[in-house]
């Protein structure tokens, strides 16, 4: 391959909280010389076309071309049914594999080289979740590397879904399991995991269905990644020293480059490209959160979000809203339009009326979405109450402010178990939420001694991402190993 210029094809999984770490890969390829086609599902261009302003968002560069292929899907990501995000989960995997096959293929058939167009592809690199971009490869001998957006803990937990069947863990037996303390039962053979209980595990293992959607495709996603001729993750080797260890086993090829915005900060080439974007949003920035954060006295402010996709019953909203109220603390809160399930509408108007009543209107913020990175950043936030998905809490480790955690889905339970035991940065709300546990958290990690701990130990682990971050860092020295290895054409598909 010496005198090509190497070309990745990046394809990730519609939802924002998989798509912006995916660009942030493809930008960083596309410093070290790589030209990039990112492609799109039809369904993921549409939303960031309408929350951003227009084609604009997706014009790229000569080397960095932006595809869109069908998927399939009918519900639009910002559905306000809870059931029917559900439904699209669902229908979405499946239909992915049937309806997006053959648009990928043809697109990389197209861009074998020659002919004064773009050089022949070097690689594939696909969400794990987006499995069957895989067969696809193989099935062109061209190399392909799985990104898992999920924590090292969070990954490591699902590829041993598999065993965890196997072995008659999961699926439970009945429902008395999920309360009669079988979840507290270790499992002391997952490798790089001591101490890890069933409750600690993807929130999949908590089905009574031997053929649950959910738990399948997690474990069966998860170890088709054996056949990958890599592993991309976004994390950073001495946050998750014994887990990337473990993996690294596994995974010869194991490339952790996170965090990847700080790691995209390092990387002078890839600041330097303005034109090529590293965050899209499904939905529009509330203009107004920087501010009000200027207004608030310095660490003063706990910041509240779940994330592009978690749901709460109304009941959960107003205990929420009521702890935060009874907490005396200003916060910022984000109120999606579709966070309320069942709701029929706009939750945010309620919970803004709830805070001008309660609090006065000056304490409280709430916003439909903000830029989430910039807000932990500010000086004036001082906690984050986080449902705990992974680029939530990375966030949040890169900013130094600790977390309490309110984790419902997939690997939340296994990342909030690492934030709270093993690296000291959060405390777990408990999944029945009550008012008063809200406020006691709160005012604990905003100004009880539990909370200083908590800042301490949030404050080295800031250094430490941007130690790996920072030129001659672990990270860092991954990418350039990553880089190398694509370009030399080391990888071989099959072997």
């Amino acid at each position: 391959m010496a005198g090509r210029r190497p070309h990745a094809v990046l394809l990730p999984l519609p939802g924002q909280g998989h798509i912006n770490p995916m660009l942030q890969v493809a930008k960083l390829l596309h410093s070290r010389g790589f030209y990039v086609t990112f492609v799109h599902t039809r369904s993921s261009h549409r939303s960031i076309l309408r929350s951003s302003g227009g084609p604009d968002a997706l014009a790229g560069l000569e080397d960095f071309r932006y595809e869109v292929i069908p998927d399939g899907v009918a519900v639009p990501p910002t559905s306000r049914s809870s059931s029917k995000k559900k439904q699209q989960v669902s229908k979405g995997c499946v239909a992915y594999a049937a309806t997006c096959s053959a648009p990928l293929r043809e697109i990389l058939l197209a861009r074998r080289g020659g002919g004064g167009g773009p050089p022949g592809v070097t690689c594939v690199v696909y969400n794990w979740l987006m499995s069957f971009a895989l067969d696809v490869a193989e099935e062109l001998g061209i190399p392909a590397l799985a990104f898992c957006t999920m924590s090292a803990c969070g990954f490591l937990g699902s590829y041993f879904l598999e065993e965890l069947i196997h072995k008659g863990y999961a699926p439970l037996k009945d429902e008395k399991y999920l309360t009669n303390g079988y979840l507290d039962t270790t499992i002391d053979w997952i490798p790089g995991m001591r101490g890890i209980r069933l409750r600690d595990l993807s929130s999949f293992i908590r089905t009574t269905d031997a053929d649950d959607f959910f738990l399948e495709t997690e474990a069966t996603c998860t170890k088709k990644c054996d056949r990958a001729q890599g592993l991309i993750l976004n994390t950073f080797d001495r946050l998750e020293a014994e887990v990337t260890e473990a993996i690294g086993a596994i995974f010869p090829k194991l490339y952790t480059l996170g965090p990847l915005p700080a790691l995209l900060q390092a990387n002078h080439a890839a600041t330097d490209s303005p034109s090529v974007s590293t965050r899209f949003n499904y939905w529009e920035q509330e203009r107004g959160c920087t501010e009000w954060l200027d207004a608030q006295s310095p660490g003063s402010v706990i910041y509240v979000s779940f994330g592009s996709l978690t749901t709460l019953t109304a009941e959960v909203l107003d205990e929420f809203a009521w702890g935060l109220a009874d907490s005396g603390r200003p916060f910022l809160w984000v109120v999606r339009p579709d966070m309320v399930a069942g709701g029929g509408g706009n939750a945010r108007p309620s919970v803004e009326d709830f805070v001008r009543r309660t609090c006065g209107g000056g304490r409280g913020f709430v916003a439909g979405w903000c830029m989430q990175e910039e807000v932990l950043a500010h000086p004036s936030v001082g906690g984050f109450l986080t449902h705990g998905g992974w680029n939530s809490t990375l966030e949040s480790v890169c900013a130094g402010v600790p977390v309490i955690c309110w984790p419902g889905f997939a690997e939340q339970h296994t990342n909030c178990r690492y934030a709270c035991e093993e690296w000291g940065v959060g405390v777990e709300l408990g999944r029945e939420v009550r008012r008063e546990d809200v406020s006691r958290l709160v005012k604990e990690l905003m100004g009880g001694e539990g909370g200083e701990r908590l800042r301490k130990n949030a404050a080295k682990w800031k250094e430490e991402a941007q130690s790996a971050a920072a030129v001659g860092g672990s990270s860092y020295e991954n990418l350039e190993r990553l880089a190398k290895d694509l370009s030399s054409g080391k990888f071989q598909v099959g072997s």
